[in-house]
C-alpha cells in the first residue's frame, strides 16, 4: 500500500506513457516549468545527470582530437541570411533581439538557434593553408529554437547541447568525420547510457537546412517508438562558400574546405527516462547517475545504527562510487520508495540486525534483486 500511495501521482506507465513521462519529470524533481512559455528549470537532480553526460562525452570527444571552444550566443541576422536553404530552415524558430540598451539595433540579431553561420566566420579567418586543417572545435552551450508544441528534455524553447563543428581538405575526410562522430555517439548511448539505437541517413525532407546530408541516431523507447537523440550532418562546401572559408592546398591552389557538424542536447536526459523507467519511476544507469548507491538505516534510533550507514557511505565513496546516507526523519518505506522513484542503481538497507549479522541489505533497481552482502568488502562489490 504504501508504495502505491507513494506514487498515486504518477500514472501509468502503460494506459498513459506520456501522462507517466510528464508526472515522473516533475515528481522525481528533475525539473519545472519556466515562466517564460516552452521553457524549463532544470533542477539540480537531473543538471548532475546532464554533467556526467558531459563528461563522458567530452572523454570520447579528445579521443578523436575534438577541442573545446565557446562563441557568441548573439548573431549578426545577415549571417544566417548568407545560406539561404539554413534561414528558410530556421527562420520560424528564431528570436530576434532588435533593441539594446533602450535603442533599435543597427542591425537586429539572432539568438543562437544553432552556430554554424558564426563559426564558419571564425573558421574562414582562421585557415589559411591546408596545414590549419583539419579545425575539429565543440561547443557546450544554449540555444533558443521558438518551439509550438514543448515537453521537457524533448522538445524546449531553450535546451543545453554540445554542438560539434569542424572543416576539411577533402570531401572524402569530411564524410569520414560525418560518419565517425555518429559513431561516438552510438557508442555513447550503448555504452554509457544503456540504450538500443539505430543509426542511418535522414530524407531530403528531413536533413539540416543546409546539409548535403544529415544522419540521424534513433533511441528506441519502451512505448515502441522512437527518439531522435543525436545528428551528424554533412554540409559539403555550402557553408564555405557562404562564407569564403578557403584554403591553399599543397600545390598552392586556392580551395573551399568542406565542413560537417553534429550535436546532441538535453534530451538524451529524456531518452534516458523513457528508455529505461518503469511503474516505479526513473530507472538510471550507474555512468550517469546522481547518486549511485543510497544507504538507507533502518531503526535509526538504535545504537550504531546511523553510525554504521555513515561508515558504509564513506567506503563507498573511498571506492569511487557516488554514494549517499539517507539520515531524514520518515520512515525507510517512504525513503525506500522515493529513491526507487528517483532511479538510484543500488540502496542499502542497514539495520541492528544486519550488524549483528555483519551483513547489509543491497537492492537493485533495475531487477530489484535483493541480496544480503557481507559488510567486508561491501563497498568493493557495489563498486563492481
Amino acid at each position: 500500500m504504501e508504495q502505491k500511495q507513494f506514487v498515486r501521482e504518477i500514472a501509468d506507465i502503460t494506459a498513459d506513457f506520456p501522462q507517466w513521462y510528464t508526472d515522473v519529470v516533475i515528481k522525481t524533481e528533475l525539473v519545472d516549468y519556466g515562466p517564460v512559455k516552452g521553457t524549463m528549470v532544470i533542477r539540480p537532480y537531473a543538471y548532475v545527470i546532464w554533467e556526467n553526460i558531459q563528461r563522458e562525452m567530452d572523454k570520447r570527444f579528445r579521443a578523436e582530437g575534438v577541442k573545446n571552444a565557446y562563441f557568441p550566443m548573439l548573431i549578426p541576422e545577415s549571417y544566417l541570411k548568407r545560406e539561404a536553404e539554413h534561414v528558410e530552415g530556421f527562420a520560424p524558430e528564431v528570436a530576434v533581439v532588435t533593441h539594446a540598451g533602450g535603442k533599435k539595433l543597427d542591425e537586429p540579431l539572432i539568438v543562437r538557434p544553432t552556430s554554424e553561420t558564426i563559426i564558419c566566420e571564425m573558421y574562414s579567418k582562421w585557415m589559411k593553408s591546408y596545414r590549419d586543417l583539419p579545425i575539429l572545435i565543440n561547443q557546450w552551450a544554449n540555444v533558443v529554437r521558438w518551439e509550438k508544441t514543448t515537453r521537457p528534455f524533448l522538445r524546449t524553447s531553450e535546451f543545453l547541447w554540445q554542438e560539434g563543428h569542424t572543416v576539411h581538405a577533402t570531401e572524402e575526410e569530411a564524410m569520414e568525420e560525418t560518419i565517425r562522430m555518429l559513431n561516438v555517439y552510438k557508442a555513447f548511448a550503448e555504452e554509457v547510457l544503456a540504450i538500443p539505437v539505430f543509426t542511418g541517413r535522414k530524407t531530403e525532407k528531413e536533413k539540416f537546412a543546409g546539409a548535403v546530408a544529415t544522419y540521424g541516431m534513433e533511441a528506441m523507447m519502451l512505448d515502441g517508438k522512437s527518439l531522435q537523440a543525436g545528428t551528424s550532418h554533412y554540409l559539403g562546401q555550402n557553408f564555405a562558400k557562404s562564407f569564403d572559408m578557403k584554403f591553399l592546398d599543397k600545390d598552392g591552389v586556392l580551395k573551399y574546405g568542406y565542413s560537417t557538424s553534429w550535436g546532441t542536447s538535453t534530451r538524451m536526459i529524456g531518452a534516458l527516462i523513457m528508455a529505461h523507467g518503469d511503474e516505479r519511476g526513473l530507472v538510471l544507469p550507474p555512468m550517469v547517475a546522481p547518486v549511485q548507491a543510497i544507504v538507507v538505516p533502518v531503526a535509526a534510533h538504535k545504537e550504531g545504527v546511523t553510525e554504521k550507514a555513515k561508515e558504509i557511505a564513506a567506503q563507498l565513496i573511498a571506492a569511487d562510487v557516488r554514494a549517499e546516507t539517507d539520515l531524514r526523519e520518515m520512515s525507510p518505506g517512504w525513503k525506500f520508495n522515493e529513491w526507487e522513484m528517483k532511479g538510484v542503481p543500488v540502496r542499502i538497507e542497514i539495520g541492528p540486525r544486519d550488524i549483528e549479522n555483519s551483513q547489509a541489505v543491497v537492492v537493485r533497481r533495475d531487477t530489484h534483486e535483493k541480496t544480503f552482502v557481507p559488510l567486508e568488502g561491501l563497498a568493493d562489490t557495489v563498486a563492481d
